[in-house]
């Protein structure tokens, strides 16, 4: 009996010390805009946007929500990537609802019509009334547990090579860089991260376009691999370079998309192509894409257009292992490090 007691207690320290070195990503479902909560092995957190503002609260009630769920007493960082409504939601409502300790940005607002200032203002005044911060590419976000580093911020990217890359990049030659969309600049303004927890590489460039991506990967490679890529534009076709994706040679894509929004048809090809990438998961089917350009059902979280707000959840261990789970039907499935 005492043998049995003493290899549960072995077991649960076992479990205990997984946990404690666990990094946690929800990919909240706020309907084609972007919320993505990380939580390092030290217990801080990161929340990547907040969706859209209006709708009764919805985003920020389901982003309430997902902090709860994951035992959080507040948000650490709250990263703005840019000031397009789908992201930069109701920050005056969040940090009434939970607390929030400090803010990063971009900088001050260089997008200007289509009520980007009406927005921007109600934001700056919480914003510059606690703790914050505005990044440029190559800072670290001082998150306690893992390493966060912007590569991407205000339409600017690295110059230099992270540590391991810098290889030519093969694509680059096959494949012409894509015009700048004038239209589109508040998306280029995007904060682009990399999360990186020992052997585990997780890629988020929030809204950034194809013509900035080029620029991180070609002529050469300036990021290197990653096991996990959060599509860039919500999948639509705008974020998809053709470079970008063969270059950074993730085993997972997940996009952020919404019944309508993003998953493009066009993007489904040339992501599905990438060799090396295993599976695809997405917040939502693709209304557009149809059953021959979304994953399988087990790989979407949120099957029908009236939802109920089902997310999906990466857990990532400094080996490189890492899980994904849908939250609808409780599938899982665990990916070994790379070899």
């Amino acid at each position: 009996m005492k043998i049995g007691n003493a290899v549960l207690c072995l077991a649960a320290l076992v479990v205990a010390a997984q946990a404690a070195n666990t990094l946690e990503t929800t990919v909240i479902d706020v309907e084609g805009g972007k919320a993505v909560l990380t939580v390092s092995p030290s217990g801080e957190s990161l929340l990547f946007d907040l969706g859209w503002p209006g709708y009764g609260g919805r985003d920020v009630n389901r982003i309430v929500e997902a902090a709860k769920a994951a035992g959080l007493k507040q948000i650490d960082y709250l990263v703005i990537s840019h000031y397009d409504i789908d992201h930069l939601g109701d920050v005056p409502a969040l940090v009434a609802a939970f607390p929030v300790k400090h803010i990063v940005d971009n900088g001050s607002l260089q997008t200007f019509g289509r009520d980007f200032e009406a927005r921007y203002k109600p934001f700056a005044a919480v914003r510059d009334a606690m703790p914050h911060m505005s990044v440029k590419p190559g800072d670290k976000i001082p998150i306690t547990g893992m390493d966060v580093t912007v590569l991407e911020a205000a339409a600017k990217g690295i110059a230099t090579a992270l540590p391991g890359a810098g290889a030519p990049n093969p694509a680059c030659a096959a494949t012409p860089q894509k015009p700048e969309n004038a239209g589109d600049h508040e998306d280029n303004m995007s904060i682009g991260l990399l999360f990186t927890l020992g052997k585990f590489r997780m890629l988020d460039l929030a809204d950034l376009e194809a013509f900035y991506q080029y620029k991180l990967v070609c002529p050469n490679n300036l990021i290197g691999t990653v096991d996990v890529y959060q599509v860039s534009v919500h999948g639509q076709e705008k974020g998809i370079s053709g470079v970008l994706e063969p270059a950074i040679h993730a085993r997972v894509a997940i996009m952020a998309n919404g019944p309508r929004k993003g998953g493009d048809p066009a993007s489904w090809p040339i992501l599905r192509g990438v060799p090396g990438l295993e599976d695809i998961w997405q917040v939502h089917f693709s209304l557009a894409g149809g059953p021959e350009r979304n994953p399988p059902e087990d790989y979407i979280a949120n099957l029908d257009a009236a939802c109920q707000g089902k997310w999906l959840r990466l857990s990532a261990q400094p080996d490189g292992t890492f899980t994904v789970t849908n939250s609808r039907n409780g599938f899982s499935k665990t990916y070994k490090p790379r070899n």
